[in-house]
């Protein structure tokens, strides 16, 4: 009879426990999303109060009221649209990416490269999107999205390199020491010290380079090719007066780029998960 009464008694404090971490955890994650949540909230209020007490023509400012239903009326179609600027940005960002971190390791193997693609990068990456799309638009078939992919592979280039290097370079003097008392060659020294301590810059780079991708193949889409896209779409409602419709799209792109930006930063705080913030 007493072990029957003292199993209940010694849960009790196992389960308060828990519980006081589910309150903790639900405070915290309020805490977090809560602020930024009833900005938003008072930010959609003071405009929609601002329309209509100014009165201010559709051309120049809609109500969000306006474009949420147009939001709502166009959603199939404000959906294609990103999925198909969203794949873009994907496709340029994991090609932009992936292109340099090799670029990369081949800069920390020889500094010449480094010192010589630097500027480089630096030079393109201060080239105008509207600059380059039109050019790359016109040496691709107009039914291809390879030039606008080629573009957000160029701008995503730049700061990941810049960042990787960075982190590639940045090691501990006696890290390097100890791997060479153990005969270690230059590959050893990358993998085992290099990159490790790299991924922290290189999630630093992904982490900007996300935004800068979506933007980047939005813009891309101004100039000409296939007609599935938000930029496209974007100028083609406010060249018909539907200005509603226009920002139902800018809506579908800033969801589109907090979505990249969102899985940038939460692949980051795992894979870094106790690694010292950059």
């Amino acid at each position: 009879m007493t072990a029957t009464s003292a199993a209940p008694s010694s849960l009790e404090p196992a389960a308060s426990s828990a519980a006081r971490a589910g309150a903790r955890g639900s405070g915290l994650a309020l805490r977090r999303i809560g602020p930024p949540v009833l900005f938003g909230l008072l930010f959609l209020s003071a405009w929609e109060l601002l329309v209509r007490v100014e009165n201010l023509p559709r051309y120049l400012l809609p109500a969000p009221s306006v474009i949420g239903q147009e939001l709502a009326d166009n959603a199939g179609d404000v959906l294609d649209a990103t999925v198909a600027s969203g794949t873009n940005a994907l496709v340029g960002l994991v090609v932009g990416a992936v292109a340099a971190v090799l670029v990369s390791l081949l800069a920390v193997r020889a500094r010449f490269v480094e010192q010589l693609l630097t500027p480089v990068a630096a030079a393109v990456s201060a080239m105008p999107i509207v600059a380059l799309s039109p050019v790359l638009s016109t040496m691709f078939s107009a039914t291809s999205d390879l030039p606008r992919r080629i573009v957000v592979a160029i701008v995503v280039f730049f700061p990941v390199f810049v960042n990787t290097c960075r982190g590639l370079t940045r090691i501990e003097p006696v890290h390097a020491e100890l791997m060479r008392s153990y005969a270690a060659g230059s590959w050893d020294l990358t993998r085992v010290v290099r990159l490790p301590g790299a991924v922290p810059y290189l999630f630093t780079g992904l982490r900007i380079a996300s935004s800068l991708a979506v933007i980047s193949a939005v813009v891309a889409e101004y100039f000409g090719g296939l007609q599935n896209g938000l930029g496209n779409r974007i100028t083609s409602a406010a060249s018909n007066t539907a200005y509603g419709r226009a920002w139902a799209y800018v809506v579908g792109a800033v969801v589109l780029g907090l979505v990249f930006y969102v899985v940038a930063l939460s692949a980051e705080r795992i894979v870094t998960r106790g690694r010292a913030p950059v």
